[in-house]
């Protein structure tokens, strides 16, 4: 399996420091035993789209599609007082299923000048497979509209690269978003990766895995 990430994830691997929040239970969920809830919140990372359980903190309440910080800094982590683990896309609440297409959009959004720089730098992967075509729409005759656009001058905006490209049936916002969808649910037809890492979290619930953070988390730094 081949990662291609759309950007270079820090230190040793991806992980995130802020996430947009897909559900918010403040009674514990109710398939839990009653002694057993405790107040979660379900959120996709900004950086990676990587599905994490949250653990509010104590008396903090978190709206739906609330960018919170969940880094290393615990000063800063106002309301979020750890990520408890990675989790995958089944592990979802039916209101983080519902909500996380939209969370997914407004990432796209906050991010766009990264994913305008996707499409200026993707390469080939093989002789004949490129970058782009993994995206929905693309195919070769639209990849070499591309490439000859950018040859003229770099893409400055999604929107630049809908106006200027010939041809695109989708716009390129809904394209990314289509393909993070999809390789969040894991239904990519290929065995590439563009913009979320490969891998999950376990289905049981609990703390974070033994010797280390949990997955998705950056360790914090010893003094």
């Amino acid at each position: 399996m081949i990662e291609i990430l759309y950007k270079k994830p820090k230190g040793r691997g991806p992980y995130e420091e802020h996430a947009l929040v897909i559900d918010y239970l403040p009674y514990g969920r109710p398939e839990d035993p009653p002694h057993r809830r405790r107040p979660v919140a379900q959120g996709v990372g900004k950086d990676f789209f990587i599905l994490l359980d949250l653990e509010p903190r104590e008396g903090a309440y978190l709206d739906l599609h609330e960018e919170v910080y969940i880094g290393p800094d615990s000063e800063k982590r106002d309301k979020v007082k750890r990520v408890v683990k990675r989790i995958r896309y089944e592990d979802l609440t039916a209101t983080a299923k519902e909500e996380l297409p939209v969370a997914v959009e407004k990432i796209i959004e906050s991010n766009e000048e990264d994913f305008v720089r996707f499409f200026n730098e993707a390469r080939p992967i093989t002789p004949r497979l490129h970058q782009l075509e993994l995206l929905p729409g693309i195919g070769r005759k639209t990849l070499e509209r591309i490439l000859e656009e950018r040859e003229k001058e770099p893409f400055s905006s999604l929107d630049d690269i809908k106006e200027r490209v010939k041809g695109l049936r989708m716009h390129p916002k809904d394209m990314i978003k289509e393909r993070v969808l999809a390789e969040i649910k894991g239904e990519t037809r290929d065995k590439y990766r563009l913009f979320v890492p490969v891998g999950g979290g376990r289905r049981r619930r609990g703390g974070p895995r033994r010797g280390g953070p949990p997955r998705g988390v950056r360790r914090r730094p010893r003094p």
